[in-house]
């Protein structure tokens, strides 16, 4: 049977089930067809039969005003003036970058009915935000912030306005590693998640959910309940680890069909509401099995332990790339031998120069500095060989190029093909080709740098930016000014290899597999070398059309058995 509370129970008996539809009561009112029409009549005719069938009067009158009052919600929902528009949820992201950006566009777009705010002190990246050229590149990230851009979605220089109004306050600010002071070159620096949590306590006038996005060190929810809870002025406040686990270049498919989402909350009450409430902003789209809930610590601690896991696979398959090169094992078989083991899975498992990007080194230096503050160096150290194996993978890289064209490059033109950490983004954070540049600028080479999304005035920051030294925190002098004129930055690849020495492909964008490496040959210098980072080239049919070719982890070309070991 229905239940009473809804228009639907009133509707005449002979109507069958299937041809009626609900029309509950409250915030959730929705029009229903052909039921809606019918339900105003059978409501009227329901106040009369109990009124002249000798039924209690009032009961009638008190089920009609009810009744009535779910038709008039109705009709100004319809409208767009009703309840559930006037208590629309707000959600606020403090920071506008790869993760606040997309997060909070997806969100706009599969929940129309919550308002979301997107805040940044960067004016330049906000108005690039409202712009039809967008401050990052992701696939698919264009057409979903123009569905919903100026609709229920919006960004905005106006911080302290919004997070006022929020119910939701995300924050998703930079967490770098400290530079110097306590911790330098393993601890999180969490000053601008401080400034957040001090501005948040200052404007919110009623209570509101914090949630961290940004990637921090455990206890880090500790932290912030206190600065919070002492400058909140009575105003109560519930704080959430909800942590991202996106892939750049894929960013808004993970979005849209993520392996998991992480909520981590106190087992309190208040606690379990919050979480609640963030489960169904999450349900309008992910399946409730997906959506895991665990409490604070265990949810900031999963994010460092699932970026260590992977870069610790990336580590492991580059150190048996050394060794396959050792032996004249080929890593891509050994990686499909390893990989096709269900327990181990094929993920993951792609030699390469290194890995980079924003969170890989960052975080597992965070893990070793937790881990020592805890008492557990033998378990730092084992963390710290995945950030050794990446740095020795990077400079066995570069002396293979120096070792293999005659034990120098000075004054050799060397192509550059990609410098994003990765395809499909234009983040330069960490990437490989920061330090494989560097290392050949030392030798004194001459650069030419092509990537289809990374701009000029990116490559000359990253190449000429002090070098954090991690074992030795301190500032080293940045690269010599002199040196800037040695590298050159191209938008073509064929005009980056020409009358080249060699070429290096350090990003596996798509467009390198399939240039015209005839045409690449012709317009070089002989030899002519290529050294493959990515694993994206053909070695076979390149050394047809005449070139020395190295790949990572593949057996060597003839001509570098009889060149210098590399150490």
């Amino acid at each position: 049977m229905p239940h009473q509370n809804t228009i639907e129970s009133l509707s005449a008996p002979n109507t069958s089930l299937s041809q009626r539809k609900l029309v509950p009561f409250g915030n959730n009112i929705t029009a229903t067809q052909p039921g809606f029409l019918s339900s105003i009549y059978n409501l009227c005719r329901h106040f009369f039969h109990i009124s002249f069938s000798g039924g209690s009067f009032i009961s009638a009158v008190v089920q009609f005003y009810v009744c009535f009052n779910a038709v008039v919600e109705f009709v100004l929902n319809l409208f767009g003036f009703g309840s559930a528009r006037r208590k629309m949820v707000k959600i606020c992201c403090i920071g506008a970058g790869y993760v606040g950006g997309p997060t909070m566009a997806v969100i706009a777009l599969k929940c129309p009915s919550i308002e979301v705010a997107v805040v940044d002190i960067s004016k330049s990246r906000i108005a690039a935000w409202n712009s039809d050229q967008l401050p990052i590149y992701e696939p698919g990230l264009d057409d979903v912030v123009k569905q919903c851009r100026g609709k229920n979605l919006f960004f905005s220089t106006d911080v302290e306005k919004h997070v006022f109004e929020a119910d939701i306050v995300f924050v998703s600010v930079n967490t770098p590693t400290k530079t110097r002071g306590l911790g330098a070159g393993k601890a999180a620096d969490l000053t601008y998640w401080e400034s957040a949590a001090r501005m948040i306590a200052d404007v919110s006038k009623s209570d509101k959910i914090v949630v961290e996005k940004s990637t921090v060190p455990v206890k880090t929810a500790e932290a912030i309940e206190k600065i919070l809870s002492h400058n909140g002025k009575g105003t109560k406040f519930q704080i959430l680890s909800n942590p991202e686990f996106l892939a750049e270049g894929t960013a808004i498919k993970d979005l849209f069909n993520p392996d998991r989402v992480l909520i981590g909350g106190r087992e309190t009450p208040e606690g379990q509401k919050a979480i609640q409430t963030l489960k169904n902003v999450y349900a309008h789209w992910v399946p409730e099995e997906r959506i895991l809930t665990t409490n604070l610590w265990s949810a900031e601690l999963s994010k460092l332990a699932a970026n260590a896991f992977l870069a610790q696979r990336i580590s492991s398959v580059n150190a048996m790339s050394a060794l396959c090169e050792a032996t004249g094992a080929n890593v891509t078989q050994v990686s499909y031998a390893v990989g096709t083991d269900t327990r181990i899975g094929p993920k993951f498992l792609n030699a390469s120069v290194g890995f980079g990007g924003s969170c890989f080194q960052k975080d597992i230096l965070n893990l070793v500095y937790i881990c020592e503050c805890n008492g557990l160096p033998e378990v730092a150290e084992y963390w710290k060989q995945v950030i050794k194996i990446n740095d020795y993978q990077k400079s066995r890289f570069v002396n293979r190029v120096v070792s293999s064209m005659f034990n120098t490059v000075a004054t050799k033109k060397i192509a550059i093909l990609g410098f994003a950490f990765k395809k499909d983004t234009g983040d330069t954070r960490e990437t490989p080709a920061i330090d494989v540049c560097k290392g050949l600028l030392g030798d004194k080479a001459r650069l030419s740098i092509y990537d289809p999304q990374v701009t000029e005035d990116q490559i000359q920051r990253d190449l000429w930016m002090n070098k954090f030294d991690w074992d030795h925190p301190i500032h080293l002098q940045p690269t010599s000014p002199s040196t800037e004129k040695k590298v050159s930055v191209v938008w073509d690849a064929y005009e980056a290899t020409k009358d080249a020495d060699g070429v290096c492909i350090l990003t596996e964008w798509d467009e390198f597999k399939t240039l015209d490496y005839q045409k690449v040959y012709d317009n070089m210098r002989k030899p002519a070398f290529v050294f493959d980072g990515r694993n994206v080239v053909d070695m076979q049919k390149l050394r047809e059309i005449g070139f020395i070719v190295y790949s990572i982890g593949k057996p060597l070309d003839p001509w570098l058995k009889d060149m210098p070991a590399v150490a």
